[in-house]
């Protein structure tokens, strides 16, 4: 574990390499699942007041989803997360374009409708975060459907901790993430 302010970061997350690759998996993280998006307290109230915003946006079973149980849940563990189409299916954020999955927040942002663009644990993805009460500790979520992200990212020689600044930046700060790259630099 690398240790920056008060995180722990997996080793995995500086030695692995990933590079989403949506042209082979087609978004299969956002459909598949046990649960929806794990989302922080405060993603509440912003996927309340953006809903409106991004409905039209969003498949009609998304939308139904959304009407019958709120535009978030407390799943079976416990924890708040994006509802989801039929129980545990896709998240009902999902919007579908030649044949591969997006995230209907994501386009309202990108679009200029909102200025969120979408919840942090997606965004950090293949990074899972679990917090204590001291510190929060960041590690590399293996997952089979992902093996074409893996691939893409050896080829690119692009480490999770690089294709991941950007959320790691929004939710960490620049001063952290510039820690993590002096922490995982070569010692002269």
């Amino acid at each position: 574990m690398i240790e920056v302010e008060s995180t722990l970061v997996h080793e995995d997350v500086i030695s692995e390499n990933f590079v989403c690759n949506l042209n082979k998996c087609k978004g299969i993280c956002c459909i598949e699942g046990d649960a929806g998006a794990p989302l922080e307290p405060n993603e509440k109230a912003i996927l309340a007041e953006i809903y409106p915003k991004i409905k039209h946006l969003l498949a009609p079973a998304g939308i139904q989803a959304i009407e019958e149980q709120g535009t978030s849940v407390i799943d079976s563990d416990g924890d708040l997360t994006t509802p989801c189409v039929g129980g545990n299916k896709e998240c009902a954020y999902v919007t579908f374009e030649n044949g591969i999955t997006k995230c209907a927040i994501e386009k309202a942002y990108e679009q200029g409708l909102v200025d969120w663009k979408k919840p942090i644990s997606c965004h950090l993805y293949p990074i899972r975060v679990t917090k204590y009460p001291e510190f929060e500790v960041l590690n590399y979520d293996r997952w089979h459907i992902c093996k074409d992200a893996c691939t893409f990212g050896r080829e690119l020689k692009v480490p999770v901790y690089q294709f991941l600044k950007e959320p790691l930046i929004r939710k960490y700060g620049q001063e952290w993430y510039s820690a993590l790259e002096k922490s995982v630099q070569p010692k002269a």
